[in-house]
Order: structure tokens, then sequence, then C-alpha cells
């Protein structure tokens, strides 16, 4: 039997009630899971401090010495014990809010204690709540020579006396039972490499480090392990993914493609865009099904690309489809290629919730017929009833949108897969892209088109507003047209931010009618009334826009030269990025001015400060994964995507191209893991696909 598999209630400290907590609190099931419950951070437990040493700006402190006096303090429904602590030098206060009565039993007076906790000061005295207190002759026991492991728990547990001490002391009961059943996870080969601890070892000191450097020793060895397993995976399910799927070999680059080109581009092509294109071309020639994700800023050209692909689809003689996530964004599309294919003999359609039934039903039969080269819409393309004679490439924009479910529903619009292409403006940073979408080929256009001048970012506060209203006058005076966003669109009590209804009364008295033109949209309003709004800002009928983040994707007006963020603090960095990309459109200099109040938190001042400094969406994104973490930039906090246990993909990115690099390695000369050398990694990866069948559903 796999004694790490066993309950978790088995455990000696644990029993039934316990054990219930702990699966229901910390999904803590098994032995294995508590093993992997590991430190958030270490406490240095080898300084002593004396009464007379403490100040105000120790975080944590250590004491030795003994109780005197222990009372009872203050009402019945408000007592607190108070125990006084003294050494050669001084005393100070212990207090117990709770469990004063289990407490005091322990306190013997005389008796040598190591006491241990957050000091305060109240009225000129130094006292610690809640200490952890612990008998001298114990103490080799229980405290570590230097670093002491502080676990994460909750108020229930800790009611069950499972605070961070309880857990410290099922985690040495567990390793001293099951230290020499700890598998190997990792070939000799790969070990030696990097000169890895065993893993046992690695286990035993990121709980109880004997010191920093095996601390060190034992982070590195099992942050390599989470990422190897997940990028194994991920190369696995690609691997996979081409030796099933045959994709339809686009052999020909023909006359529609190279008219266009020839003839049609508005624009020479970046050095970006064309890498990408031959990128694309290469998957597209092998016959291997193409699953690539495009990345690329706002208005680097990413539709241009999509295109072009669709053209050498069309040169083979295959249908294709572009997918956006709302209808705004599709019709955007469909209008932008329409007249991009002007004079060419190239049939496209749009089809959304939106398309009446007649036409649908003229679409539909198209499609069916061949008649449609590139079919653009929203979800109404997953419907079973959209058919094609001949579909050879699926293109998704903002694919993040879109669920894995959906995606595969146009799968099954053929025989054989299309080829897919999925397009995201939202710059992914480079570990986060590994990870989250290990199994796709990744191209990144990172050039913007000629001639485009990247927008000047600027932070004022409110008691710059005149100033900016001024600015905002001189710009609509110059035939340009702006647009200011708020965060929220009704007053909230709880926090004090600028509101959108608010921000219309002031825009409206700054800018009176009829010289100014003001719209509003937002996401409460009707879908016809939004439109008739856009449709005015659009042809220049507005001046200014005033939003809520509705406008964050698929609105494109090259007129547009100036976006104000009002409350920009209230922003991620993400979406201040994205609001940044409506303008700059055109080949005037257009301006981004972040509005926030007086006293920004550190978090937000250093948003500002990116901002500010660059306009590189990867750079941006990079911060973003720095200051607020994978989960939230994704969305991916709830599904447990991204559960990682001791690697951080904002700091570990070092790791992480390591164990991609070692893991593709390892399956091109092993593909099927069968080799004897490969036989722990093996049995260690059957049971990660156990443990995270999540990962691969990911893209």
């Amino acid at each position: 039997m796999n004694l790490l598999a066993t309950s978790i209630e088995y455990l000696k400290g644990v029993g039934p009630k316990r054990g219930e907590l702990l699966k229901k609190e910390l999904g803590i099931h098994t032995f294995g899971d508590l093993l992997q419950y590991y430190p958030f951070r270490y406490v240095d437990r080898s300084r002593y401090y004396t009464a007379r040493e403490i100040g105000p700006d120790h975080s944590f402190i250590q004491m030795k010495g003994r109780i005197g006096r222990v009372e009872n303090v203050g009402k019945p429904r408000q007592k607190r014990l108070v125990a006084e602590f003294f050494d050669k030098t001084g005393s100070i206060d212990l207090i117990w809010f709770q469990g004063g009565r289990f407490i005091q039993s322990s306190l013997k007076p005389g008796v040598d204690f190591i006491v241990f906790g957050k000091p305060n000061f109240f009225k000129g005295r130094i006292n610690i709540a809640h200490p952890e207190i612990t008998l001298v002759s114990e103490a080799p026991k229980m405290i570590n020579a230097q670093l002491q492991p502080v676990y994460s728990t909750t108020e229930k547990l800790t009611g069950r006396g499972l605070n961070s001490r309880g857990i410290e002391k099922l985690q040495r009961a567990l390793l001293e039972q099951v230290y020499s059943v700890i598998p190997e996870t990792l070939s000799q080969e790969i070990r030696e490499r990097y000169t890895f601890i065993p893993r046992k070892q690695a286990i035993r000191h990121l709980h109880f480090p004997d010191s920093q450097e095996w601390l060190q020793k034992a982070q590195a060895r099992l942050k390599f392990d989470e990422f190897f397993f997940i990028q194994l995976q991920l190369l696995r399910t690609q691997l996979a993914h081409k030796k099933k799927f045959l994709g339809f070999p686009f052999k020909v680059i023909g006359d529609n493609f190279n008219e266009f080109y020839q003839n049609k581009l508005p624009f020479e092509l970046t050095g970006a865009q064309k890498k990408v294109l031959r990128e694309i071309r290469q998957d597209l020639g092998k016959g291997q099904h193409m699953n690539r994700l495009l990345q690329g800023d706002v208005g680097s050209g990413k539709t241009m690309v999509a295109l072009m692909t669709v053209l050498m689809a069309l040169d083979n003689g295959y249908q294709s489809v572009i997918m956006a996530p709302t209808e705004i964004l599709a019709n955007q599309h469909f209008e932008g290629i329409t007249e991009l294919l002007q004079g060419m003999d190239i049939s496209v359609a749009i089809l959304t919730g939106s398309t009446k039934t007649a036409q649908r039903k003229f679409i539909l039969q198209e499609a069916l017929d061949g008649k449609i080269a590139l079919l653009i819409g929203t979800h109404a393309l997953i419907e079973d009833r959209v058919q094609f004679k001949n579909l050879g490439l699926a293109i998704i924009d903002e694919q993040h949108r879109f669920g894995v479910a959906q995606r595969a529903k146009l799968w099954k619009k053929n025989t054989r897969p299309p080829h897919l292409l999925v397009m995201t403006a939202t710059p992914i940073p480079r570990t986060l892209a590994m990870t989250l979408y290990g199994d796709l080929d990744v191209s990144v256009i990172d050039e913007l088109p000629p001639g485009r001048k990247p927008v000047k970012t600027i932070h004022r506060t409110d008691r710059a507003r005149l100033n900016v209203f001024q600015f905002l006058r001189s710009e609509i005076d110059r035939g340009r047209q702006v647009y200011i966003v708020y965060p929220l669109i009704k007053e909230s009590e709880k926090l004090d931010y600028k509101d959108l209804m608010d921000g219309f009364e002031s825009v409206s008295r700054a800018f009176p009618r009829p010289q100014y033109q003001v719209a509003v949209v937002h996401g409460k309003m009707k879908p016809a009334d939004k439109d008739y709004e856009m449709e005015r800002f659009s042809e220049g009928k507005a001046h200014i826009l005033i939003a809520t983040t509705v406008i964050e994707v698929g609105i494109n007006v090259p007129n547009a030269s100036v976006m104000v963020i009002e409350s920009a603090e209230r922003f991620g960095l993400s979406q201040l990025h994205q609001l940044r990309g409506r303008v700059g459109r055109g080949n005037d200099q257009s301006y981004c001015i972040l509005m926030t109040g007086d006293k920004l938190s550190a978090d937000s001042d250093k948003r500002m400060e990116v901002m500010t400094s660059t306009t590189d969406g990867f750079v941006v994104a990079e911060e973003d994964l720095r200051l607020r973490g994978p989960g939230d930039i994704m969305g991916t906090q709830q599904s447990g995507v991204l559960d990682l246990k001791i690697a951080d993909l904002a700091k570990d990115q070092s790791w992480l191209i390591q164990a991609r690099h070692s893991a593709n390695q390892l399956l091109q000369k092993d593909p099927d893991l069968s080799d004897p050398a490969n036989r722990q990694i093996a049995e260690a990866f059957k049971q990660f696909i156990r443990e995270h069948p999540n990962w691969s559903r990911i893209s």
C-alpha cells in the first residue's frame, strides 16, 4: 500500500474531526497532501532578545525567561489572561484573549520558558498577544536551531489547535513516519545535471531547514520538479496532438495571396509580421495540424496576419472562420477586412446574434455550399446548424474569452479539425505563456506598424483637473476626439472613486453644448442605445465619449487622440494598457492621461510609474505578473489551474525555462518514457496526471 495515499485522519494527532477540517479548510486529504503543504515563510529562531532590547521596529522576537504574576483582568465577558514574563533586564506582559483557562494551567512559575511573538506597545509597556510559549526543556524537539517554518492556517483550524505551530507538530510526526518511503521523481541524469539533492532531503529541508543554504537547495529542487511535470504534460499533449491530427496541407501560395500582398497591402509589413507569417506558412505546409498562439500588442497588426493566413487557406481550396467575443469586435473585423479585400472576388460574411433570420438562412446555405470564403462571427459560429463544405482554418480572437468546450466545437465543423490560430491582444509574460499555453506554438508580434507614434502617458492628480480640461479643449479644437473612462457606473459608498454619472455632469459643465458634443456608453445601457452613442463618436459627431470599460476591446476610432482614465488607481496594469491601446491608432501623436487622487498606495504608485515609463505591453505584463500574480491576470484563480505549491512564475523564470528544456530533451530521446533510466519519472508522471487532470485541458 502507498503510505502517502493514507487518509489524513490516521496520522497521529489528527483524528476524524481535525481530519475533516483539514480536508475542508486546506484541501489536505492524505499524508502526501500534508507533506506538500509547505511553509510560506520562516522565522529566524537563533536569536534571543532581552526585555531591554525590544523596540517598536521589531516584527517578531524570541525571549528566554520566567513567569511572574498571572491574573485574569477585565469584566466577566471581556476577561483576558495576563502573565508577567521577566528576564534579568526587565519584564513584558503576555496576553491571551481566548483560551485563558487552558493556558493558565500550563504557566508554571519559576520554570524557564521560551516565548515567541509580535511585540506591541500599550501605555508605554511591551506586551505580546497570544505568544508561542515553550518549556526550555522541550525546546530542542520543537524549535529549529535557526529557521522555524510558518504555515498558513484558518480560524477554524486554530480553534482545533492547528495554528502554525500545531501544523508544524503534525509535519514533524509525518516526516518521521514517511521519510523512508518518499519517492524519487527525477532521473539520475537530470539530478546530476543540476546537482539537485534527493527529493526526500528537499522535502525535509523545506519544512525544517538546517540552514539558509539547505533551504535554497530544497527550494531549487522542488520548484524544478513542479515546473518539470507541468511542462512534461504540456509537451506530451503537443506531441500527441501532432501525431493524432493530420492537418490539411496548404502547399500553394496562390493568386489571392500574391494579389493582396503585391497590390492591396496598405503598408509595408513589419519585420515581426513577416516572421510570424513565415512561422505560420511553415506549419501549414507540413501537413501537420497547426495549433498556434499569436500574441501582439494592441495595434500591432495581428488582423493583417490573420487575413493573409485566410488567403493561404483560400488558395488551397479551404474556407476560414474568425470568431470574436463581442459583436462590436466581429463587426470591426468584418468592416476592416471587407475594405482591405475591395476589388477582389472573395466572399466574406458576418454571423452574430443580431443577424436577421432570412439573412442567417442565406449565410448558412452559402457556407454549406462553399461559396463563403471567410465567415466572421461571435459565439453564433459554434451553433450546430453552422456547417461548412470545407473548413480548413479557424481563427479565434481574444481567445481567453472563450472556454475550451466552445473552441472545441469549431473543430467538429470538418472531418479533420481545421488549423487553429488563436490571437490575443493581452500581452502574456513569457513564463505564463509557457505554462498556460505550453502545448501551443507561440508567435509574437513585437513591433508597431510604420508611422505609428508611441502614446505619451502622463499621470495627473485631481488638483490638475482644470489644466487637463484645457488640454482636452486644445485637442478638440485641432479636430481630435477624446475618451474619458470611469471605473464605476453608480456612486459607491464603499469606494471613494469618481463615478460615471457624476463625471458626465462635470464634463458637460466644462464642455457645454452646442459647441461640444458628449456621448455616454456603459454596460447597463440597452444595446441599441449603446450602438447609437458609439456611432455618434465613431462618425465624429461627438467630441467626447464618456464610458466605462466596455470600450476596453473592440473600438477603433483613429481620430481619437486622448484617453483620460479617471481613478486610474482602481485599474490593474493590464487593463490600463488595454485602455491606452484605444488611442494611437492614427498617425498623430496621442496621449493617455492617468487621473488619480493625491494619496496613492505603494502598489498604485508603482502602476502609475510603469505606465508612464513604457508603452511595451510585454514589459507591462511582466510587471503585472510581479504585482498581482498569475491567477488574477488570466482569470484562472478559480479554476485551480495555476495552483503552484512552491514555484512562482514571476520570480522563478529561470527554473521554468530549464524545466521546459529538460522535458523537451527527455521527450525527444524517450517519448513514451519507457527507458529504464526514466522509470522514476514515468511513475511520478502517472501520479501527476492523476492529481492534475486540468493541465491537459488548459488551452
